[in-house]
């Protein structure tokens, strides 16, 4: 299976990138054996592509790759700092320059780091809106990580659920994709059926 870890954190070392790592760690944990391919996506590498390729319609190398990723992916982890109350403006122009169909059906897990608890709502009134706009299957469990929560009760038991609701999506998806075989109806079957209807 294939994950792809989409991280807008812009510092170095980041508790953006602290929260997606431990989020794609748990979500491995919780595959039941299935062997998880994880990629990440560091936007802050791409910001001056993305920039581009609203300027000229056109991904760079490196952005088309991770667009790709992206819509490839089995499972897809986003992770935004909170900025003046919402996702971040990189988080969202790499959404805004992804092909509108390359989440549909897609699970997603949200989750969202900042300063103060205060902002926590990012989850619901920001990313969950804008991931059922494009279409994509979203997580019940979002998480989000305040200051605060590093190291404290609760963090981690929302880590471990909302990667145990990611990783069964993922493998239900990926293995209905396996066990199901094509339905192939013979031509002259097709007219049968369309002559008796």
């Amino acid at each position: 299976m294939r994950l792809v870890v989409v991280s807008a954190g812009l510092s170095v070392p980041s508790s953006t990138r602290l929260l997606a790592d431990r989020l794609a760690a748990a979500v491995d944990r919780k595959a039941d054996g299935v062997e998880v391919e994880v990629e990440v996506v560091e936007l802050r590498d791409l910001a001056v592509e993305i920039a581009h390729n609203f300027t000229n319609g056109f991904p760079g190398r490196r952005l088309a790759a991770a667009l790709e990723a992206v819509a490839d992916a089995d499972g897809v982890i986003a992770v935004t700092p909170v900025f003046t109350a919402s996702y971040s403006g990189l988080f969202k122009s790499f959404f805004d320059v992804l092909d509108k169909e390359a989440l549909v059906g897609k699970p997603v897990l949200i989750a969202a780091t900042g300063g103060t608890a205060r902002h926590s709502l990012v989850l619901e009134h920001a990313l969950r809106p804008l991931f059922a706009y494009l279409r994509a299957v979203v997580v019940p469990t979002g998480v989000y990580a305040a200051s605060e929560d590093w190291g404290a009760e609760g963090l981690e038991d929302r880590v471990e659920r909302a990667a145990g609701e990611l990783a069964a999506l993922m493998t239900g998806l990926s293995g209905a994709k396996r066990e199901v075989p094509p339905v192939v109806v013979p031509f002259e079957e097709q007219l049968a059926r369309l002559a008796a209807s």
